[in-house]
């Protein structure tokens, strides 16, 4: 019953021992933000999926990369395309409900959305993230 409850408390007392440890020390952890990759079919969409993660809060920043040539397959065929990256910049807390929420908008049957942890960066820029992400 300990054990268990230990288990399901592990995600809630690692956040507040990681901002406790930040706010101390004024370190940043390794992981805090991240980078997501999310691919689309042309600019206006690219536009349009950005602009609703911002509104929802999702990310403090938000890259539309010019087009580029993509080869996958897909339902068993070799495509070629060419498509427009979003790179969203965002608090690692937030990258399950950024994910839930470009696939219920994004036109894809299964759309590319990617993440990565940030390890390093500019404090400042990092403290600039987490002031515009909204906590969970």
């Amino acid at each position: 019953e300990v054990l268990t409850l230990l288990v399901l408390m592990y995600p809630l007392l690692w956040g507040l021992a990681v901002h406790l440890h930040s706010a101390v020390t004024g370190s940043y952890i390794p992981g805090t933000h991240s980078i997501a990759f999310v691919s689309c079919l042309n600019e206006q969409i690219a536009k349009d999926i950005a602009r609703a993660i911002m509104d929802k809060k999702l990310a403090a920043y938000v890259n539309i990369l010019p087009k580029s040539s993509a080869l996958y397959f897909w339902k068993g065929e070799l495509e070629e395309s060419t498509e427009i990256l979003l790179l969203v910049k965002t608090r690692t807390s937030k990258i399950g409900e950024l994910s839930d929420y470009i696939r219920s908008i994004h036109p894809f049957e299964i759309p590319e959305i990617i993440s990565l942890p940030i390890d390093q960066g500019n404090p400042l820029y990092l403290k600039w993230i987490e002031d515009n992400v909204p906590r969970d």
